[in-house]
Formats: C-alpha cells, sequence, structure tokens
C-alpha cells in the first residue's frame, strides 16, 4: 500500500506500529440504505395461493459460495491491514465508505474473478463484517421480516407474513456468531458470558434480541431477534389489515382517550406489543408518560415520555434493577400515565396500586390465552410480591385497577387477531365480574387455509359511555348491535 493510501485510511496498520491490533468491537451499524435483495430478471415465479407461506428467498438473492469464499480472502487481508483501535476514532459514515474503498482496492489488486455487482456486494459483506452485524445485515435489510430466530451458526430462520422459513444466510461458524453477539450486547451495556448465558438486549432500531449460549444452548448461540416496524402501526392500520373492527377501534381511541386502565393480553408473538404502540398513539400529548420495560422497544410519538429500562446484576450478581423498582420510582416521578411493556412478576402489585391512585390510563401487557385466565395470571403475580392478602382483597384490587382486557392472538394461518374486548364491571361475592363488548367469531377455513370469521359486538354498553359524553368523546351506541357485525 503507498504512502499516499496510508496518509488517507489513518487506521491502516504501519508495521512501525507497536502496539498489536486489538480485537474487534466496533459500534453496531443502523439499517444500509441500500436493499441486499436485487430484482431477478429471469421470468417471475408462479404466484403462489394466498395461504401458502412466501417462498423462501433464493439463495442468490443473498450471497453464493464463491462470494462468501472470496469475502473471506479479502476479509482476512483487510485485517491484517487495518489498525483497528483507529476504526473507532472515525465517524461511523466516514469509516464504511473507506472500508469500501479499501475492499475494492483489494478486490482490483488481487483480479478477483467477480462480476462487477459481485463485487460490490462482497465489498459490503466485508463492511456488514467489520462496522455491523455481519450476515444478519442482509435479513435486517428486509422489511418484511419480523423475526430473525438463528439456532446456531447454520440454522437461521426469519417469520414473514406469520410463517417462518429457512433462510441460505449463514455465519462462518459459532466464533463469527459470537462476535455479532457480543457487538449487540455490549452496545447496551450488557454481557454475555458462561458466567451469564442469558441476555435480552436491543439493536439500534428498536428490535428486540434475546441471546442465549452454550452451555444451555446446546447446538451453539441461539439468538431471537424481534423487529418492529420503524413507523409504528396505528389503531386505522390495523383495521385495514383486518385485525380488528372499525367499530372495536372507535371504542379503543375513546377509551385511551378517557384515561382508562388497559391490559393488553395474549401469547407470544400475537401482536401485543404493536397493539400497545398502537393504543398509546391516543394519549393526548400533554401528558407525562413514563414507560417501564425490560429491553427498551416502544416506540411512543408523544413529546413528554420517559423511557425507564431494567438492568441484570452485574458479575458479582449485585446491582440488579428490577421491574418492580422501576415502578415504585415512577411514583415519585409525577407521571400522568404509567406504560408497562410487561408484566411478569411482583410488580404487578405496584401497577395495581399505581391505577388505584390516580395514575389512570395506564397500559400494560402479560401474556395469557383469555380475559378471563389474564385476572388470574395478575392474581397470581401479586402472590409472588410476597403479600399474604385475602384473595377477595386481591381480587376488588384488580376489579378497581382494571377497567379493560383487551385480547390478541395469532392464528394458524399466520394472521393476528383482537379476539375479545372485556370491560370489568365490579364483583359478586369473590368472583370479579366482565362482560364481553366485542369478540372475533371464528367460522371455518377457507380452500386456501385462510380462516373466516366475524367481528361481533355483544349486544352490551359499556358502563363507560357515560364518562365518554362528560369528557366530550362522541361514540356512536351503535358501535355495540349485534348487527354491525364485519365479517372476515
Amino acid at each position: 500500500m503507498s504512502l499516499k493510501a496510508r496518509l488517507r485510511f489513518p487506521f491502516i496498520h504501519r508495521p512501525e506500529d507497536d502496539k498489536a491490533a486489538p480485537a474487534a468491537n466496533p459500534a453496531p451499524t443502523k439499517d444500509a440504505e441500500k436493499s441486499a435483495h436485487s430484482a431477478n430478471a429471469s421470468a417471475p415465479p408462479e404466484k403462489p395461493k394466498e395461504s401458502a407461506p412466501p417462498p423462501p428467498p433464493a439463495a442468490e438473492n443473498y450471497v453464493t459460495a464463491h462470494e462468501i469464499k472470496q469475502k473471506k480472502a479479502i476479509y482476512e487481508k483487510l485485517i491484517s491491514m487495518l489498525d483497528l483501535s483507529k476504526v473507532g476514532e472515525l465517524e461511523e459514515k466516514e469509516a464504511r465508505a473507506q472500508i469500501q474503498t479499501l475492499s475494492q482496492k483489494l478486490l482490483d489488486e488481487h483480479d478477483v474473478p467477480l462480476s462487477g455487482e459481485s463485487r460490490k456486494k462482497v465489498a459490503q459483506l466485508i463492511e456488514d463484517d467489520i462496522l455491523g452485524l455481519g450476515p444478519l445485515e442482509l435479513l435486517m435489510r428486509d422489511k418484511s421480516i419480523t423475526d430473525i430466530l438463528i439456532n446456531g451458526p447454520k440454522n437461521i430462520f426469519v417469520e414473514k407474513r406469520g410463517k417462518l422459513q429457512k433462510t441460505p444466510v449463514t455465519f462462518d461458524d459459532n466464533a463469527h456468531l459470537m462476535r455479532v453477539v457480543d457487538r449487540i450486547v455490549s452496545r447496551v451495556g450488557r454481557r454475555v458470558d458462561e458466567s451469564s448465558p442469558m441476555c435480552d438486549a436491543r439493536l439500534a432500531d428498536g428490535s428486540r434480541v434475546n441471546v442465549i449460549i452454550p452451555p444451555l444452548a446446546l447446538d451453539g448461540a441461539t439468538v431471537s431477534i424481534r423487529r418492529f416496524p420503524s413507523d409504528p402501526l396505528r389503531l386505522p392500520a390495523l383495521v385495514e389489515k383486518k385485525a380488528l373492527s372499525k367499530g372495536m377501534c372507535e371504542f379503543l381511541m375513546a377509551a385511551v382517550a378517557a384515561g382508562k386502565n388497559i391490559v393488553i393480553s395474549g401469547g407470544t408473538g400475537s401482536g401485543k406489543t404493536t397493539m400497545l404502540n398502537a393504543l398509546s398513539g391516543y394519549i393526548p400529548d400533554s401528558e407525562r408518560i413514563v414507560t417501564i420495560e425490560d429491553a427498551a422497544e416502544l416506540q411512543l410519538q408523544q413529546s413528554h415520555v420517559v423511557r425507564l429500562e431494567t438492568r441484570p446484576p452485574n458479575i458479582e450478581g449485585k446491582g440488579d434493577i428490577t421491574q418492580r423498582d422501576l415502578v415504585r420510582n415512577a411514583l415519585r416521578m409525577r407521571p400522568d400515565r404509567i406504560v408497562l411493556g410487561e408484566v411478569r412478576g411482583a410488580e404487578a402489585m405496584d401497577m395495581l396500586q399505581a391505577m388505584n391512585t390516580g395514575h389512570d390510563g395506564s397500559l400494560a401487557t402479560l401474556h395469557a390465552n383469555t380475559p378471563r385466565e389474564a385476572l388470574g395470571r395478575i392474581e397470581n403475580m401479586v402472590a409472588m410480591a410476597g403479600f399474604e392478602l385475602p384473595i377477595k382483597a386481591v381480587r376488588a384490587q384488580i376489579s378497581a385497577a382494571v377497567d379493560i382486557v383487551v385480547q390478541v392472538q395469532r392464528l394458524e394461518d399466520g394472521s393476528r387477531r383482537m379476539t375479545s374486548i372485556c370491560e370489568l364491571t365490579g364483583m359478586e361475592g369473590e368472583i370479579i365480574t366482565m362482560v364481553e363488548l366485542f369478540a372475533f367469531e371464528r367460522r371455518g377455513v377457507r380452500e386456501d387455509g385462510k380462516i373466516t370469521g366475524a367481528f361481533k359486538p355483544s349486544g352490551g354498553v359499556p358502563s363507560c359511555m357515560e364518562e365518554f359524553h362528560r369528557r366530550g368523546l362522541h361514540v356512536n351506541l351503535d358501535l355495540f348491535d349485534p348487527e354491525n357485525e364485519l365479517e372476515v
């Protein structure tokens, strides 16, 4: 490499430098602007039936074996030239541009047998390995992917339109995968190793990451990435996607604006966080909102939002901050509303107390299969707080605190539906009474595998209608007419 080139690229390692280049742990990447998928010039494939999962992406749309081989060779040469301690001193945009230029120069100097398009792809792969998430960048650029599931270095699955499919993308080996994992977790101040083999983290775009490594994961590091749209879905967009009816949408918009305490219940991957983001969009911008999460993933659009995140214990097993600690602290922060990403344990007790002491309009999610089961789970989680309260007293707290339970579900065909909206109406003896206002009624399966059904009002009028009117929120009573069902 010439002296002129060395002056232009100050992070190139020079023989006279005594210090060895440290191990690479560069800053995480942002989503690249260009899509990794190139348009296929051949005739379009036969269109599958609507119910069929999307065809797995062709390997050539990612990288070929020959491109991977050449990338490894050029990558090793480039790493031997770079002084990685100086790469981190550059702005990311500048570092990316210079690494791209160096990669192209090495490809030219070694007369690598690749087409112009393949050379660009190889240079991008090298850039991703040094500054980004390695092979995952190819998947992160595909906005239609909602989940990336890594089962060891050679098995990577993605979810598209509610269906799982295997991709041709792989890591070189488990060490390559672990370098990317370390890069992800170190950015949020966390670690993952044999002494702490499980970790929750997040990416720069807000995607949620869960990591579990050997010895707990027997087939190599296992990573689950849950992605969220950069522009959060609003309720009208979910109505267009037939996730709920227009009547359900209008009722929930009024309930949020009126300060009703709402719990969103559902199974894994059912769309609880998406629904929570959508509902939070109707909190007035004038209110102070405090969000509490294990791994920050909510995307509230209001101007006055305080985001809190739990902290795991350090290497000595000390210093952890739980959701319960944050809920109790949030009560001293003068919040108008408290939003919990997910209620999992003893923080349920503090959540109920907050809802019962002037923090109306709070939102939370939890794992449960039915609205009734959701109340039972809250009851069990209150018991986890260590208070030996009578069952009737706990249920009275739940009945007074929670106004509405929204149930969401992912169906077998991959679609996500709001299957029930229930209003809590009080107590009868030791039983919490509920009225189901809306429900999704399944009616069959079409030939293409799609589940058919209808969103139906039950006919019951919610007790909060009077409060809606007092607040100037006009909700038409026709929304609750059983005749106004929506077939999907």
